[in-house]
Parts: structure tokens; sequence; C-alpha cells
């Protein structure tokens, strides 16, 4: 690979790590919000939903690690 594609796919890391940083905070604030909650809405539709919403970041995040490891091995 020659010297612009790897500097693409630094890029492509850096990009990457960006959007790590900003579903972590993203994430840490639905979690936050939803901890606030009232325990009676923690546990209903509503507290359902945020840490549905949660996991679903969680899973982004490792997603993109995984992705982020296959673009350093190259």
């Amino acid at each position: 690979m020659n010297k612009v594609r790897r500097k693409r796919l630094s890029e492509a890391l850096e990009l990457i790590s960006q959007a790590k940083d900003i579903l972590e905070e993203v994430k840490d604030e639905e979690q936050e919000a939803f901890d606030n909650l009232p325990e009676s809405f923690q546990y209903g539709e509503r507290g359902d939903q945020m840490q549905e919403y949660i996991d679903s970041i969680d899973e982004a995040y490792s997603n993109l690690e995984e992705v982020e490891d296959t673009i350093s091995e190259i």
C-alpha cells in the first residue's frame, strides 16, 4: 500500500476514534438521564426504551472498535 492510501486509512482511524468519543458521551448522558428517572419510570416503557438506546449505542461502539482493529491490522 502506498503512502497516500496509508494516510487515508490513518484519517479514517481518526474519524472512527472521534465517532467513538461521541457515542461514549451520548451513552453517558443517556445513562445519567435514565439513572435520574424515578424508579417507577425506570421500570416502565420509557425506562425500557432508554435502556434499549443505551444498549444500541454500546453495540455501535463495539462495532466501531472491531472496524478500528481491522483497519489497524492493514
